[in-house]
């Protein structure tokens, strides 16, 4: 599981760090004047920023929810193996 998460976590890094160089080079290309240029650059680093702390936020959750699964199978085990004791 860790595998598919982390493959799918990295495609989706790629995807977002491509559009955001290919979205920054056809602005820096595109005949414009300064101004308008120095816009569309802040207009799409406010837009990868964003994209960046959603991903951010989805990878807490996921690790968060992990956290959990791991702390309920630890706690299962410890059951467990008290009740084998016989405590």
């Amino acid at each position: 599981m860790e595998k598919t998460t982390n493959n799918a976590g990295q495609l989706i890094g790629a995807l977002v760090l491509g559009a955001a160089v290919g979205g920054a080079l056809g602005i820096l290309f595109a005949p414009a004047k300064g101004s308008e240029t120095r816009k569309k650059i802040s207009a799409q680093s406010d837009e990868l920023t964003s994209a960046m702390k959603e991903k951010f936020n989805d990878f807490l959750d996921e690790l968060k929810a992990e956290a959990n699964t791991a702390t309920d199978r630890a706690t299962a085990m410890m059951h467990d193996g008290k009740a084998k004791v016989g405590l």
